[in-house]
């Protein structure tokens, strides 16, 4: 059993259905609220490891969607001052397990955390796909 910090958006369904898969597979899951983290581009680049930049952004987030922000556009060090800025833009869950971390949850330490059972849909936007609005993104 791990005891796994996970940052994640209060009131995301996606986010609510990964601690509950997390917990069920028998971890303490200490939730912590990204949009209040305090980060910096230092610390928040730890969690992206060898992912290219385009995937460090929150595809569902607003600012993404409309077109002011293009992360196929951006490199690291502006991606990351508006991340900082702006943590809605963050690929969520970011997870730390034990100074193991990611972005996402379809990376390691995760897939190892879950024993290769992880659902396909624990990391998709419900919203997405049902074309509904998530409150803040």
């Amino acid at each position: 059993m791990a005891t796994i910090i996970f940052y994640q958006k209060p009131g995301c369904a996606t986010n609510a259905r990964q601690i509950q898969a997390l917990q069920s597979a028998g971890h303490d899951v200490i939730a912590q609220d990204i949009l209040k983290e305090p980060w910096d581009a230092e610390e928040l680049r730890g969690f992206f490891g060898n992912m290219p930049v385009a995937s460090w952004f929150n595809r569902a987030a607003a600012r993404i969607k409309s077109g002011e922000v293009n992360p196929d556009n951006i490199d690291a060090a502006s991606a990351l001052a508006l991340m900082v800025s702006d943590p809605l833009l963050i690929r969520r869950p970011l997870i730390d397990v034990d100074g193991a971390r990611c972005a996402g949850f379809d990376h390691e330490p995760v897939l190892s955390l879950l024993g290769g059972n992880a659902q396909d849909d624990l990391d998709g936007c419900l919203h997405e796909a049902s074309r509904t609005r998530c409150p803040q993104t």
